[in-house]
C-alpha cells in the first residue's frame, strides 16, 4: 500500500461514492478535515446522505469530474478497469486506493472490531455501534445500511474504537488487521468469485488466523464451517451458540436477531460494558433500513421490506415474520440478486419460501456485478412449482408491472402482509403502493 500522511490530503475524490460502504467512508474522511468529492451512476440509494453531509457527487462517470489538484482517489472494487476516471486517475498518476485499502489504512491504527459471517453483519455491526455510543465510548462505526439511531450508515467519533462491517467478497477481508473479531456464521455465497465452499472457508480461516495472543474472537459454535474456521487459531476465542439466549430483550424480532444480539453482549461483557447498559442498549435498538423493516400500509395491506438474498436469509427471515402474524396471508415480492448466486443456489432458494401464502418472483437483479447469466427468474419459477401449489408462485418482470399488479383490487385478496425481498431495489414496490394508496 502507498503510504501517505494524512496532514497533507486536502482533496479526496470516490469513484461510485453511493455504495454502502464507500458512503460510509466519504463521510469518514470528510470529518477528518479532508475535502471529498465523488461520482455514481448507480442506484443513488446513500446519496441524501452525502448531500446532508454536504459532500459533491456526481451521476455519471466522466473524466472532468475529477477535481485539479486531487491528493487520493478511492475506488469501489465493482469499478472496471476501463471506467473513464479510473483511466483519468491513471494518466495523471494520481495516488490511487481501493474501497478495503482506504478504510483499512484507518482502521489498522485503531482498536479495530471487525464483524464478519455470510448472515446478520449489519445488524450486529449496528448494534455493537449503538451498545458503544450508549456506553459513551465514542466510537467510529462503518455499517453497509442507513441506521436511523445513527442518522446514516456512519458513526464518527473521537476514541480508539473502530467497528465495521467487515464483507467476505473479493476477500476485502485479507486487508484488516482488527483486535476482535466477531464471526457470526459461514455459509457459502459469492460464487461469482469463490469457487467452493472450501475457497469461500479459507478466506475466514486466512482472516482469523493472522490474529495474534493479544487478539479475540467471538465465534457461532452453533456453527460447524465457523467451529473449524477458528480451531487451534492463536487468538483467544469466545465461544456463543443459542443455548446462550436467555434474559436480554430486543426491540426487533426473530430467533435469528436474538443470535445476532449474542455476540454483542459477549463483546460488551468483555470490555467490561455495564450489563445495565448492554440490557439498556438492545432494548433501545430499532434496526437497520431493509432488515425486516416495517414501511407502512397500501390501502389494508401491512408492508415490509427485507434485504435478505441468500437462501439461509430467506428462511430466517420468513420463519420469524410467520412467527409474529401466525395467521396473516403473507405475500413475498423476491429480486433474485446476481445471475451467479441465482444459479449456484437455484434448489436452495425455491425450498426457501414455505413460511408464505404467495410468492412473485421478478427479473433478475444483475447489480455492477452482472449484466446477464444463463438462468432466467422463470428457471427459479419452475422449480419453486415443484415444492408447493402452483398457485402459490408467479413470475412479473418488472417493479412498475408488480406495483400495478397490486393496485388491481381482485388482487389484493387474499394479502395481509406484502414483504419485499432482495438486495437490489425491491423495496420501491412498497415505497411505491403506500405513497399511492
Amino acid at each position: 500500500m502507498q503510504k501517505i500522511d494524512l496532514n497533507k490530503i486536502k482533496k479526496v475524490y470516490f469513484i461510485e461514492i453511493e455504495g454502502a460502504g464507500t458512503s460510509a467512508l466519504a463521510q469518514i474522511y470528510k470529518k477528518l478535515g479532508c475535502e471529498v468529492f465523488g461520482s455514481d451512476n448507480g442506484d443513488h440509494f446513500y446519496r441524501n446522505i452525502l448531500q446532508k453531509r454536504k459532500i459533491k457527487t456526481f451521476s455519471c462517470f466522466n473524466k472532468k469530474n475529477i477535481p485539479q489538484n486531487t491528493d487520493l482517489v478511492i475506488y469501489s472494487t465493482c469499478i472496471k478497469k476501463d471506467n473513464p476516471e479510473i483511466v483519468e486517475a491513471k494518466k495523471r498518476k494520481l495516488k490511487i486506493w481501493s474501497y478495503p485499502k482506504a478504510l483499512s489504512y484507518l482502521f489498522n491504527q485503531k482498536f479495530g472490531i471487525a464483524v464478519c459471517g455470510t448472515h446478520g453483519k449489519t445488524t450486529i455491526t449496528a448494534m455493537a455501534g449503538f451498545l458503544f455510543k450508549k456506553a459513551k465510548l465514542k466510537p467510529t462505526v462503518l455499517v453497509g445500511a442507513y441506521i436511523k439511531q445513527f442518522s446514516g450508515n456512519a458513526l464518527i467519533g473521537q476514541s480508539k474504537y473502530f467497528i465495521i462491517e467487515a464483507d467476505e467478497y473479493q476477500n476485502k477481508l485479507k486487508y484488516y488487521n482488527p483486535k476482535i473479531v466477531i464471526l457470526n456464521n459461514i455459509d457459502y455465497d459469492h460464487p461469482d468469485f469463490f469457487k467452493n465452499l472450501k475457497e469461500y472457508k479459507l478466506a475466514f480461516r486466512n482472516f482469523v488466523s493472522k490474529l495474534g495472543k493479544d487478539c479475540l474472537v467471538i465465534a457461532n459454535f452453533d456453527d460447524v464451517n465457523v467451529r473449524s474456521v477458528v480451531k487451534n487459531i492463536k487468538a483467544k476465542v469466545i465461544s456463543f451458540n443459542k443455548k446462550d439466549i436467555g434474559e436480554f430483550d430486543l426491540k426487533i424480532f426473530g430467533e435469528h436477531n436474538k443470535m445476532n444480539s449474542l455476540p454483542v453482549i459477549a463483546l460488551g461483557k468483555f470490555l467490561k460494558i455495564k450489563t445495565e447498559i448492554i440490557r439498556s442498549a438492545l432494548r433501545e435498538f430499532s434496526g437497520a433500513k431493509r432488515r425486516m423493516e416495517k414501511k407502512g400500509k397500501f390501502k389494508n395491506i401491512l408492508i415490509y421490506d427485507d434485504y435478505a438474498h441468500h437462501p439461509v436469509e430467506i428462511k430466517a427471515s420468513l420463519k420469524a415474520l410467520r412467527k409474529k402474524y401466525k395467521n396473516e396471508k403473507i405475500c413475498c415480492v423476491f429480486h433474485p440478486h446476481s445471475f451467479s448466486r441465482t444459479k449456484a443456489f437455484l434448489k436452495d432458494f425455491a425450498k426457501s419460501f414455505e413460511d408464505v401464502n404467495k410468492i412473485i418472483v421478478l427479473d433478475i437483479y444483475g447489480s455492477a456485478r452482472e449484466k446477464s447469466g444463463k438462468i432466467h427468474s422463470k428457471d427459479l419459477v419452475r422449480e419453486i412449482n415443484k415444492f408447493s401449489n402452483q398457485n402459490k408462485v408467479l413470475y412479473i418482470p418488472t417493479i412498475k408491472k408488480c406495483v400495478q399488479f397490486f393496485q388491481n383490487k381482485n388482487n389484493q385478496k387474499n394479502i395481509d402482509i406484502i414483504i419485499t425481498m432482495g438486495a437490489g431495489d425491491v423495496w420501491q414496490v412498497g415505497e411505491k403502493l403506500i405513497n399511492k394508496k
